[in-house]
C-alpha cells in the first residue's frame, strides 16, 4: 500500500519517535558532506528524508558512506538506476569495494522509491531482481576475464568455446527478490572439455568442471565475503543436484541424468522458477527446454500435491520447532503458502497449458483465474494480500539490511514499521495481517484437501485389501453388484495381475483408496458389471502412471465422472483405456461456457509441432483431436450443447486436422521433388464432413482438386527429382491419405474414403479444376451432383477455393427437367434403402431407414438441384439446418414444414450420437420422438413426389 505524503498524517505530524529519527538522520547527512547540507536546506527533500529515515536505518547509513546517492535522489527521486560498477583489472582489489557500493546505493534507491509511493511492490521485486542480476553478470564477467588470462578458456574437442552458465531459482529466477534476500544459484555447462590458450593447451590443463567449480566458487566469494563495506549478495548454493555434498558446476549432461533418476518433488518445484541469469544464457534456456518435462508431466499431474504435502510438512514442522509462527514467509498463512499454493497448480496443469508455465507468480496467478482453475475473487484477494505480505517483507528488511521474515519484537521496530505503512499504530497492523494470512491459509488448506472429502464404505475397503487371498464376494452382492460372483472372479483375476503386484507402497496405497471407491459407484451405476469391466481396463493401463491415479484421488469430480462415462459411453470408455491423457478431460466438465468455436479449433490443430518427426506430429495431433472429441462428447452427454453444435465442431475439428496434415504431407513433397511453380490444391469435404454433420468415429469423404498454370510441356516441379503437376498432386494426395490414417501411439486420425471423386474408383486420386468441372457440367449422374450439395472447401489454396465454388454453383444451378430429377432421386433413394437399410420389427435404422436421415437428405438436396437456378441462395448452406432455412426462404418448402424437419433432424441425430458413443448400430427402439420424426421426414418425401404417396 505506497502512501504519499499528502495521504500520511504520521508524516505530517510525526511522533516523537519518528521527529526523533529523522532529526538524526538530517544531522548525520550534514554532518557528512558539505553537499548534502546545502541540499537539506530544501524543506521537500527534508519531508522525503524523514520518511526514509523511519523505514529503514540502512538507507541512512548507505546516505551517509554515500551522499552524491543523495543528490541523485534528490533530483528525480531515483528515477535513473545508476550505471553498473567498473571492475577493471588495474583495481582488482577494489572489485568487491565497488559492487558492495553499487548493491547499497541501487538498494537505497529501491527504498526511497518505495516508501515515497512511486514504485508498486511488483517495480519493488523486480528492481532488486535486476540489482542482483546486475552484480551476478558484472562479477562473472569480471572474473571470466580473470581466468581466461590465468588459465584459457573451455574448449571442446572441436574448438568450440564452453561458458559457465549461471541459473537462478527461486524468487531470483521468478525475478521476484525481496529486499535482502539471499540468491539461489546453480552453476552448469553445456559441454565438457579443457582449457586452450589460442588453441594450444597450456601448461597445466583444466577440466571443464574443475575450471567453473573454481569460477563458481571466486564468484560466489565476491559477493558473499562480508568486507568493511558489507556484503553484496548472500549467495546460496544448496539446490544443487545432491546439495552441499553434490559438485559446484554440473554439466548439463550429468544434471539431466540426475533429475531422471534421482530428481525429487521439491526439486520441481525449485527448477519451476529457474532461469539463466549470467554467463552463457541461450545455452541455459536450451538446458531448461530440456529438463522441462521433469518440471511438467505431459498430463494433469495430481502427483505434484504429495511433493506439496511433504513439503508442507516439513516447514510446518520447521516452525513448530523453531517457533516461527510470526514469521510472514513460513508461517501460517505466509508468503510461502500463496507460493505453494500457484505453483503446484502450475505444475498440475503446466504440461498441457504452456500459459502456466510462468515463472512469476502474479502473472501465473492471472492466468489460472483466466482458465478458471481459481475463482475470480480468490485469485483477486490472494494477489491482494500476496502484495501486502512482500510489501510487509520488504520493509521487515528495508529497517537494517537484514534476511529476516519475522515480526519484529522491539516497541520501537514495530512502531517504525506500523508508522511506515501508515498504520496509527502495531496492533491495527496486526489485526490486518492475521485476517489475511487466514484468509490464505483457507485457500491453501482447500487445495490440499480434497482426498479427506471422499470415503469408500469400509466394508469394500476391506474387501479389496483382503484380495486375492481373501475376501466375500457377499460383499459385492450387498454393494449392489447382482452379478457379485463374476464380479468377484474379475477383481481377483486383477488384484493377481504382475501390474498391481508390482507397484510400490506409495501407488498401492494410492490404489487402495480410489478403487473401493470405484467399485461403490459402478455398484450404484444403471449397469454395474458393464460399469466394472470397463474400469478394470482402464486401471491396467493407468497402472504404469501413479499420476493419473493421483488425479483419480485427489479429484473426486474426476473420479465420479469417470464412472458415469463408463458406465454410458462405451466409446469414451474404449478411449479413456485406449489413452489415458484423456483422464484429464473428466475436469473439464465442471467449466461453465461455450467450447472452443471453429478458429480456436483450427488453431490448436495448426499449434501442433513436432519438427521433422513425422510421427511425432501425427501423435501430437492426435493427441489434440482425441482431447477435444471427448470434450465435444463430454459437453453432450452432460446437455451443454446440442447434437447439431456437438457434430459442427467434429466437423471443424476434423476441417483443422486436414489442414495441419496437408502442411506436413506439402512439406514431405516438397522435400522430395520441389514445387509445382504457381499451382493450386484444394481438399474438399464431401457428406458429413462436407455438411458439417460428422459423428464420433466417422471416416472423411474427401474429394482433391489441382490447377496448374498451362505451360509449354506442362508444369513440373521444381526440385532435384521433379515430377509433371498430376504426378506431384497425385503423390500429395496420396501422402494426405497416408498420413490421416497412419498408426501411431495415439491412434490414428481418421480413415478416409475417396470414393466420390470424379468416375469412383476407376478415376484418378486428384483431378484438375479443368477435368473436374467437364466431368460434373458433362457426364456426372444425378446422385454426383446431389454428392456435390454438401460438398465445401476444407483446405488448400483459396483462389481454388473460388474457383470450386463457382463450378459448383454452375453445375447445381443449371436447368434440370423437374420430372426426370425428381425420377432419378426417388430411384437412387429405393435402390440405397433396399441395400442399406438395416431396419426390423424391433428397431428403426436412423440414418437409412424409411423416413430417416438420408430420406431427409435426399429431399434437401433434390429442392436444391430443382430450385437453385431460380433461388441462387440454396446453394450457400452446407449444412441439413441451413439447408432447410434456405427452403423455407425460397419457398421451396412451408414455414410450418420446415419447422417439423428442423426438429426431426435433431431427434435423429442427437439419437445417432447417442449410439455411437455408445458403440451401438444406429438402430433404435422407436419411440414417440422418432416416430414423429420419420412421420415429418415421409410426409415431405410423399408431397415432393420422392416416395410413393
Amino acid at each position: 500500500m505506497p502512501v504519499s505524503v499528502s495521504s500520511n498524517p504520521s508524516a505530517d505530524h510525526p511522533g516523537a519517535l519518528e521527529s526523533a529519527l529523522a532529526e538524526r538522520a538530517i544531522a548525520r547527512l550534514r554532518a557528512a558532506s558539505p553537499q548534502a547540507q546545502a541540499a537539506l536546506d530544501e524543506p521537500s527533500l527534508r519531508a522525503r528524508l524523514a520518511r526514509v529515515a523511519v523505514v529503514s536505518d540502512f538507507a541512512i547509513d548507505t546516505l551517509v558512506r554515500q551522499p552524491e546517492v543523495l543528490l541523485a535522489l534528490a533530483t528525480d527521486d531515483g528515477a535513473t538506476p545508476a550505471p553498473p560498477p567498473i571492475l577493471d583489472t588495474e583495481h582488482r582489489t577494489d572489485w568487491g569495494t565497488r559492487l558492495r557500493r553499487y548493491r547499497s546505493a541501487g538498494s537505497t534507491r529501491l527504498i526511497w522509491r518505495d516508501v515515497l509511493g512511486l514504485d508498486s511492490v511488483e517495480d519493488t521485486l523486480e528492481g532488486s531482481t535486476h540489482l542482483a542480476e546486475v552484480c551476478l553478470q558484472t562479477a562473472l564477467h569480471a572474473l571470466e576475464h580473470e581466468f581466461e588470462q590465468r588459465h584459457g578458456a573451455v574448449r571442446t574437442a572441436d574448438g568450440e568455446r564452453v561458458r559457465l552458465v549461471v541459473f537462478g531459482l527461486g524468487k531470483l529466477g521468478g525475478a521476484e527478490l525481496n529486499f535482502s534476500s539471499d540468491v539461489d544459484l546453480v552453476y552448469a555447462y553445456e559441454h565438457d572439455g579443457g582449457t586452450q590458450f589460442d588453441g594450444r593447451d597450456p601448461a597445466r590443463a583444466l577440466d571443464a568442471e574443475t575450471y567453473f567449480a573454481k569460477l563458481g566458487q571466486q564468484l560466489a566469494r565476491l559477493l558473499d565475503e562480508i568486507t568493511a563495506e558489507g556484503f553484496c549478495h548472500r549467495v546460496d548454493l544448496r539446490l544443487r543436484p545432491y546439495g552441499n555434498a553434490g559438485r559446484v558446476a554440473w554439466s548439463f549432461a550429468a544434471m539431466e541424468q540426475y533429475f531422471q533418476r534421482e530428481g525429487r518433488d521439491w526439486e520441481r518445484y525449485a527448477w519451476q522458477k529457474a532461469r539463466p541469469v549470467a554467463g552463457d544464457i541461450d545455452a541455459g534456456e536450451r538446458f531448461l527446454e530440456a529438463l522441462r518435462p521433469f518440471v511438467y508431466r505431459r498430463y494433469l499431474d495430481f502427483g505434484a500435491l504429495d511433493g506439496l504435502r511433504s513439503m508442507k510438512a516439513a516447514i510446518s514442522a520447521e516452525v513448530a520447532r523453531k517457533e516461527l509462527a510470526d514469521d510472514i514467509k513460513r508461517g501460517p498463512g505466509g508468503i510461502r503458502e500463496i507460493e505453494f499454493l500457484v505453483q503446484a497448480l502450475q505444475l498440475i496443469r503446466g504440461g498441457r497449458e504452456a500459459e502456466l508455465r510462468g515463472r512469476r507468480l502474479l502473472p501465473a496467478l492471472r492466468e489460472l483465474v483466466a482458465q478458471r482453475q481459481i475463482g475470480e475473487e480468490a485469485g483477486e484477494n490472494l494477489a491482494d494480500d500476496y502484495r501486502y505480505l512482500r510489501r510487509l517483507e520488504n520493509r521487515l528488511q528495508m529497517l537494517r539490511d537484514a534476511q529476516t521474515h519475522a515480526l519484529p519484537g522491539v516497541d520501537a521496530d514495530r512502531a517504525r514499521i506500523a508508522s511506515g505503512l501508515a498504520y496509527a499504530d502495531w496492533a491495527a497492523l496486526l489485526t490486518e495481517l492475521e485476517r489475511r494470512r487466514e484468509r490464505i491459509t483457507a485457500e491453501f488448506e482447500a487445495l490440499l484437501a480434497p482426498r479427506r472429502r471422499r470415503a469408500a464404505p469400509d466394508a469394500l475397503t476391506a474387501y479389496w485389501r483382503a484380495l486375492p487371498e481373501a475376501g466375500e464376494a457377499d460383499t459385492l452382492a450387498d454393494a449392489g453388484f447382482e452379478a457379485a460372483a463374476d464380479a468377484d472372479a474379475a477383481l481377483r483375476d486383477f488384484a493377481r495381475s504382475p501390474g498391481v503386484r508390482g507397484l510400490s507402497d506409495a501407488v498401492r496405497a494410492r490404489l487402495d483408496r480410489v478403487l473401493p471407491a470405484l467399485l461403490q459407484g459402478a455398484a450404484a451405476s444403471s449397469q454395474p458389471m458393464l460399469a466394472l469391466k470397463r474400469l478394470l481396463a482402464l486401471l491396467h493401463n493407468v497402472l504404469r502412471r501413479s499420476a493419473y491415479l493421483a488425479l483419480l484421488d485427489e479429484q473426486p469430480a474426476a473420479l465420479s465422472r469417470l464412472i458415469e462415462v463408463v458406465s454410458r459411453s462405451a466409446l469414451l470408455a474404449e478411449r479413456l483405456a485406449s489413452h489415458p491423457l484423456l483422464l484429464d478431460e473428466l475436469l473439464d466438465a465442471r467449466v461453465v461456457g461455450p467450447l472452443p468455436d471453429r478458429e480456436e479449433l483450427l488453431a490448436a490443430c495448426a499449434e501442433v509441432d513436432g519438427g521433422d518427426d513425422t510421427e511425432a506430429s501425427l501423435q501430437a495431433l492426435n493427441e489434440v483431436r482425441q482431447s477435444l472429441s471427448f470434450r465435444i462428447a463430454m459437453a453432450l452427454r452432460d446437455g451443454r450443447q446440442s447434437a447439431e453444435d456437438s457434430a459442427r465442431q467434429l466437423a471443424w475439428l476434423a476441417d483443422g486436422v486436414v489442414v495441419r496434415v496437408l502442411a506436413m504431407a506439402e512439406q514431405e513433397v516438397a522435400a522430395a521433388h520441389g514445387r509445382v511453380p504457381d499451382a493450386r490444391f484444394a481438399v474438399l469435404g464431401y457428406g458429413s464432413l462436407g455438411g458439417e454433420e460428422l459423428g464420433f468415429g466417422s471416416d472423411l469423404d474427401l474429394v482433391f482438386l489441382y490447377d496448374a498454370p498451362a505451360v509449354e510441356g506442362g508444369a513440373t516441379s521444381d526440385g532435384a527429382r521433379p515430377l509433371d503437376a498430376p504426378r506431384w498432386f497425385a503423390r500429395l494426395a496420396q501422402k494426405i491419405v497416408a498420413l490421416l490414417g497412419a498408426v501411431t501411439a495415439a491412434g490414428r486420425l481418421f480413415d478416409v474414403d475417396v470414393r466420390l471423386r470424379p468416375d469412383g474408383a476407376k478415376g484418378l486420386l486428384v483431378s484438375s479444376l479443368a477435368s473436374f468441372s467437364e466431368y460434373q457440367y458433362e457426364r456426372a449422374w444425378t446422385w454426383e451432383h446431389q454428392a456435390l450439395v454438401r460438398a465445401r472447401f476444407v483446405a488448400g489454396d483459396a483462389d481454388l477455393r473460388g474457383k470450386f465454388d463457382a463450378v459448383r454453383a454452375r453445375t447445381l444451378a443449371r436447368a434440370r427437367d423437374a420430372g426426370k430429377l425428381r425420377g432419378d432421386v426417388a430411384a437412387m433413394r429405393a435402390r440405397m434403402q433396399a441395400e442399406l437399410d438395416r431396419s426390423d420389427a424391433a428397431y428403426f435404422d436412423l440414418k437409412q431407414g424409411e423416413g430417416g436421415l438420408v430420406d431427409l437428405e435426399f429431399l434437401l438436396q433434390y429442392l436444391v438441384l430443382r430450385d437453385s437456378a431460380q433461388a441462387p441462395a440454396l446453394l450457400s448452406p452446407r449444412d441439413t439446418p441451413g439447408l432447410i432455412a434456405a427452403a423455407r426462404d425460397a419457398a421451396a418448402l412451408a414455414d410450418a414444414q420446415a419447422d417439423a424437419l428442423g426438429r426431426a433432424h435433431s431427434v435423429l441425430l442427437a439419437a445417432g450420437l447417442e449410439c455411437t458413443l455408445d458403440r451401438r448400430p444406429r438402430r433404435v427402439v422407436e419411440t414417440e420422438a422418432i416416430a414423429t420424426a420419420r412421420g415429418a421426414i415421409l410426409a415431405a418425401m410423399r408431397e415432393h413426389g420422392l416416395r410413393p404417396a
